[in-house]
């Protein structure tokens, strides 16, 4: 929705059916997707599985049943000539995969959520922003549990369990308005 909102058209790629995603969507593996259609986008952004490095996902001791999605997805977009943005968990930074241009958080954009998530991209420049606000007591954070939770990230349309997995609309409409600054300057 943020890209959307930026000013992109957008089509998802899932491997599982998305009945609530609001846009065109193509249900397909991602790496498969990107390998072969690539050149049809102006630009790709992808958000592989944080299972394999999340710290819940570590602490239910589930990691081992989940692919890491994230390593093959950044070798294989860091080949192709065209701008990308990739999203993870900030343990994927801690364990090396991800070199982030820029961690998010909610607070920072003035949602009631403390939701760090890391971007790498391939063409580097961010926008300074605001450090996290978790401090401030106006801003009263809510818990994944609670619908209240995806509805604080702006995520309207998706039920509960979708939210959990889901990027704050905010994050990716600030990435995304960075991301036509960069294809403009390309272009000129």
């Amino acid at each position: 929705m943020g890209y959307h909102n930026a000013g992109f058209d957008v089509v998802g790629v899932d491997i599982e059916p998305q009945p609530n995603y609001p846009f065109e969507v193509v249900q397909a593996d991602a790496l498969e997707y990107v390998a072969e259609y690539w050149s049809l986008f102006a630009a790709i952004h992808a958000s592989p599985t944080c299972q394999t490095r999340a710290r819940v996902t570590a602490w239910r001791g589930a990691r081992d049943n989940h692919p890491d999605t994230l390593a093959p997805m950044l070798k294989q977009l860091r080949r192709i000539p065209r701008p990308w943005v990739v999203e993870n968990v900030t343990e994927a930074v801690v364990d090396g995969t991800l070199r982030p241009d820029v961690v998010l958080c909610g607070s920072m954009f003035g949602l009631p959520i403390r939701r760090h998530r890391a971007f790498e991209t391939s063409w580097r420049p961010f926008a300074l922003m605001q450090p996290c606000q978790h401090h401030r007591d106006d801003l009263p954070f809510m818990h994944k549990g609670e619908r209240a939770f995806t509805d604080a990230m702006g995520c309207y349309w998706m039920t509960n369990r979708e939210g959990r997995q889901a990027i704050p609309p905010a994050y990716t409409q600030f990435i995304g308005a960075q991301l036509l600054e960069h294809l403009r300057a390309v272009a000129a």
